[in-house]
């Protein structure tokens, strides 16, 4: 019989995530200094070249899951680097969205600011996204949303805040020339920018209320965003893929789409009036 709903409860994905960043702390500790981390092997499914800290990384990820899958769940695997992984028949309709290291540059050059990001979905959009998981090696720190159920960082709940209050911007996916574009037309409505280097981490700094809002200067993937939106949304935050709904925005590596969240819906306009002046 096929498999229709999740049958993995919040805590065995929860379990298999927290047994993987345990295991990506081994690896990270195996491979120390930027000449160990700038080793690549291929190109990723993502389209980009595959560092093997990814690579091993992603392994240990997978690893978890077929551990949940042994146990007797299906679903689908859509990850930065192997792409769609099939636990099962391919009929259910699960979608865990996966990027071992969001922030891959950060991590290669030792830069302690990347994570881990997970998000198990009950459909093919992010709208569909019911558990969000981000776990930032730098900090330390675990971000988790449960739709409906709001979002919590370390196990205390967090909220992002209503002020409009442009005091502290995210902006990534940073060439030069980009950011040029969209601080032209911050100059005056933000304050101060920040270009942290993983999209994850910013939009659960925004949930968080350490960053006022996050916007993006090129087109971002699902496994990019897909569980920090959740944890945004369900911390009271506003977000937008691409001026269009979160259903429209498929969870699959094909899809592509700029990306702005911000704590209350005014920023967040201000945010995207910034992003449309990249064309």
């Amino acid at each position: 019989m096929a498999p229709v709903t999740d049958t993995a409860t919040t805590e065995e994905w929860l379990g298999a995530f927290r047994r993987a960043v345990e295991a990506q702390k081994a690896i990270f500790a195996e491979h120390v200094g930027i000449a160990a981390r700038t080793e690549y092997e291929g190109v990723g499914e993502g389209g980009d070249n595959a560092l093997v800290i990814d690579r091993l990384c992603e392994d240990a990820v997978l690893a978890e899951l077929e551990g949940l899958h042994e146990t007797g769940h299906e679903f689908t695997v859509v990850s930065e680097e192997r792409g769609t992984v099939d636990f099962g028949d391919g009929s259910s309709p699960i979608r865990v969205v996966v990027d071992p290291i969001d922030g891959s540059l950060n991590a290669r050059r030792t830069v302690p600011l990347h994570c881990l990001s997970a998000a198990v979905a009950d459909g093919d959009s992010l709208a569909d996204v019911k558990l969000g998981y981000v776990y930032e090696f730098g900090a330390d720190e675990e971000f988790v949303a449960v739709r409906g159920e709001g979002a919590q960082l370390d196990g205390r709940p967090i909220t992002a805040g209503d002020e409009d209050l442009l005091e502290l911007v995210a902006i990534e996916a940073s060439k030069p020339e980009r950011v040029i574009a969209v601080c032209e037309v911050l100059a005056g409505k933000a304050y101060r920018v920040r270009c942290p280097g993983t999209i994850a981490t910013s939009l659960c700094y925004v949930a968080a209320g350490r960053f006022d809002g996050l916007v993006t200067t090129r087109p971002c993937r699902s496994v990019d965003a897909a569980a920090a939106q959740l944890i945004l949304r369900e911390a009271g935050g506003e977000i937008t893929v691409a001026d269009r709904e979160l259903a429209g925005a498929s969870v699959g590596l094909e899809d592509r789409y700029h990306c702005a969240g911000a704590r209350t819906a005014p920023d967040l306009e201000t945010l995207l009036e910034a992003q449309r002046a990249l064309g």
